[in-house]
């Protein structure tokens, strides 16, 4: 029974891990070039704040 835990842990998991890794981001969405233009002018103004 061991060796299959070991099998699944070296074998398998690294593969499933990677999997689940590119599924995280090929599911990522993008920012529109407005909701990307909208977060640099809040960056823009949190900088000037702290100036």
């Amino acid at each position: 029974m061991a060796e299959y835990l070991w099998f699944f842990a070296v074998g398998i998991a690294p593969f499933l891990v990677a999997g689940l890794v590119v599924y995280a981001l090929l599911r990522r969405r993008r920012l529109t070039p407005e909701e990307r233009a909208a977060r640099d002018e809040k960056t823009r103004e949190l900088y000037q704040d702290r100036r």
